[in-house]
């Protein structure tokens, strides 16, 4: 990984045009900005090459949907196999595997990109910026992520051709002991054993995409402290940017904690250190490291969501958002509160008491300024012009499903319930309607609600409804089981669950109704993936820098008025109208797909 490292930079200082948009040898001539040439090398070459935020924005997100396939697709092996006690379709190590793959791909690989590709496509845009404070490292840190991938996913790929290479089988927490001494069928090495590889590539591809996440945060607290335009302070900077410049200040501070601690147990794992060795730090030492990461990272994860929630759900009401201050502030009351609540992962470790109740009363705290923001929610949509558009109703179940993953955790938060509860499917129920219930929704509200200014078209609004309503029921059937598992006392993590004793028939038939849940979420994702591809290649042209009506109410905001300067160009340079502008009858097609009137 040094010398991967040591090579770039090597590269780079070669470059004959290191100041300029275009890369030595790039051939591209034009107009001066900021940050170099307008002009872009065309085909393979410009993505390849470009620095220019909107472009490593696509790149994010084409990266980020190739992840959640990954994850989605391991998932729903993972629940055809629990569909029935016994091993039935996956052996156990197979199981395993994919459970670890799953968790490391959906928070690393798919949950912190996806928020980057919003995040480099529009925040510059909110804040008139030219670009990013750094474009060239904006690039460096996208492309650190394809090779993260290749590493995390390196053991299934060389598994058909080495035999003690198999995918990591740490799970995704990889704790100690078995993730310093693990073979490729998952079970510790005795003192001949042969570790397996496959967890190495894991560890450093994660390391890896923390690097990546670092760097880009970096990037945008120097933009949004240094490139804002003019007529844009502290006070008037949008919602999205105020969590975008929170989550990013998480990152600087969490991540490098993570990559430390792979560090230290990839030596135990290969040099024979005693870092989390009993003889030595102890294995309990990792739950701290990783946890003092961990917890944070739900909150990377969930405040940009948060954020985006905030920006688009007064567009759809048709009022400003309530409270706007007190979202910014229960915004950075979370960012801080965040590094305080780790321990409550611990505590059916043995903690001292007295630790435990202080963790139980931070972790309670941190629910306000949550509260605060839900209420906020709740309050816009009262008495204002609700629009059921397709981005409204996934703002209306993020809420709902951020309620139902909020108070589930506040249960979680009591020492003597966690203790009932801890390592049983609630855990799993809980962050899941967190993770896909709430983050997952935002992103298709982003997805949705911007789709007209990154690709000129519109969708087919009835299929994003039925993308909303197959997607609300089959998260809250599939979650909610594993909630009632949990109570029933299911331990997460196994793949067989044919029990001598216990109600065996009960947690057959919920992960089975939990199982039909999962195809109906899997089949709401294919709907959306039609319609996403169809609809950028076929969908009708926007005519308008107003999609979506919203200068009615005065909420259009910014970067609308951006679209209608640098993209929209329904008239050809010699003053006739564009051929490709979508037509019916004759008539410029709107928003809706429907003829203007």
């Amino acid at each position: 990984m040094g010398a991967f490292l040591l090579a770039v930079a090597a590269g780079l200082t070669r470059l004959e045009s290191w100041g300029s948009y275009t890369p030595a040898g790039g051939g591209g001539v034009g107009d001066e900005t900021a940050h170099g040439h307008r002009e872009k090398p065309g085909g393979i070459l410009r993505w390849l090459t470009t620095v220019d935020h909107k472009d490593i924005g696509m790149l994010y997100g084409t990266y980020a949907v190739i992840a959640f396939a990954w994850g989605g697709i391991a998932v729903m092996l993972m629940r055809l196999e629990l569909s029935l006690p016994g091993e039935t379709i996956i052996g156990a190590s197979t199981y395993n595997a994919l459970l670890t793959s799953h968790g490391i791909t959906m928070l690393f690989l798919f949950g912190t990109p996806v928020i980057a590709a919003f995040a480099n496509y529009f925040i510059p845009i909110l804040i008139d910026a030219d670009d990013m404070a750094f474009p060239r490292i904006n690039a460096i840190a996208f492309w650190l992520l394809p090779p993260a991938a290749l590493l995390v996913w390196g053991g299934f790929f060389l598994a058909p051709f080495m035999d003690a290479v198999a995918g990591a089988q740490t799970s995704w927490t990889m704790y100690p002991p078995l993730s310093t001494s693990s073979t490729a069928m998952g079970t510790p090495a005795g003192p001949n054993g042969v570790i397996n590889a496959g967890a190495d590539m894991m560890m450093l591809g994660l390391h890896l995409s923390g690097i990546s996440a670092t760097m880009g945060a970096i990037n945008f607290i120097a933009t949004i402290f240094t490139e804002r335009g003019e007529d844009v302070g502290w006070h008037n900077l949008d919602i999205l940017s105020w969590t975008i410049l929170t989550q990013s200040g998480l990152i600087l501070f969490a991540f490098p904690l993570l990559g430390s601690a792979l560090l230290m147990l990839l030596a135990d794992r290969n040099f024979g250190t005693l870092f989390f060795d009993p003889a030595g730090g102890g294995p309990i030492l990792w739950q701290h490291l990783f946890w003092f990461f961990g917890h944070p990272e739900v909150y990377i994860l969930v405040l940009p969501p948060m954020g985006i929630i905030s920006y688009v759900l007064p567009r759809f009401a048709g009022r400003k958002l309530f409270g706007f201050k007190f979202v910014v502030y229960s915004t950075l009351a979370i960012g801080v509160l965040s590094f305080g609540v780790w321990a409550h992962h611990m505590f059916a470790s043995g903690m001292d008491p007295r630790l435990e109740g202080a963790f139980l009363a931070v972790t309670l705290s941190i629910a306000i300024p949550s509260a605060v923001k839900t209420f906020n929610w709740i309050t816009t949509l009262w008495n204002g012009s609700v629009k059921l558009t397709a981005p409204m109703l996934f703002c209306i179940g993020f809420v709902s499903n951020f309620i139902i993953g909020g108070v589930t955790g506040v249960f979680l938060a009591a020492t003597p319930v966690n203790l009932v509860l801890h390592e049983t499917y609630y855990v799993v129920g809980h962050f899941h309607y967190v993770v896909m219930g709430a983050i997952g929704f935002s992103v298709f509200v982003g997805l949705y609600y911007w789709f007209p200014l990154y690709t000129g078209r519109m969708y087919q609004q009835a299929l994003a409804k039925w993308h909303f309503w197959l997607t609300m029921i089959g998260t809250n059937v599939v979650f909610f089981a594993m909630i009632l598992l949990g109570y029933g006392g299911m331990p997460r993590k196994y793949a067989n669950y044919e029990f001598p004793i216990g109600p065996t028939g009960m947690f057959t038939d919920l992960h089975q109704i939990a199982t039909f849940g999962a195809i109906i979420l899997f089949v709401g994702q294919l709907i959306f993936l039609w319609n996403f591809v169809t609809s950028w290649l076929e969908g009708p042209k926007v005519t308008d820098d107003d999609p979506w009506d919203l200068a009615e109410h005065g909420m259009k905001g910014r970067e609308w008025d951006w679209f209608g300067e640098n993209k929209l160009l329904p008239m050809t340079d010699g003053g006739e109208e564009d051929a490709d502008v979508a037509t019916d009858g004759g008539e410029p097609v709107d928003a809706d797909g429907d003829a203007d009137e």
